[in-house]
């Protein structure tokens, strides 16, 4: 589990990992303020709480799904995640629901993964 300092092609990903949930399937969170990417825990929750050491602010911090072996940034991100449960955000179930958050979701990933 980490944050990622640099960017990385999926495959090197893939290699880092050791947390999949499915074959090259990871989770991860993104603080969308900051423009972080935490990558390659058991649980969301985990790399919530490394971006929160890190000084993240929990509002930004969204859970995702990495599926590394997918080239479109559509099928690359999935908005599923506990941590998405946000009733004082507007955000009443596991994804993501807003337009723009998921915008700058994808931005943050298209950075981060090349």
């Amino acid at each position: 589990m980490k944050i990622l300092q640099t960017p990385l092609s999926k495959q090197e990903l893939i290699k880092e990992s050791t947390n999949f949930i499915d074959e090259n399937v990871i989770k991860a969170a993104v603080d969308i303020k900051k423009e972080l990417l935490a990558v390659d825990s058991p649980m969301h929750y985990d790399c919530e709480q490394l971006l929160l050491k890190d000084g993240s602010n929990q509002i930004d911090i969204w859970g995702i799904n990495l599926y590394l072996d997918s080239d479109n940034i559509d099928d690359l991100v999935e908005f599923d995640s506990m941590i998405n449960i946000r009733p004082a955000q507007g955000n009443r179930s596991r994804n993501v629901e807003n337009p723009e958050i998921q915008a700058k979701i994808k931005a943050v990933v298209a950075k981060w993964l090349k």
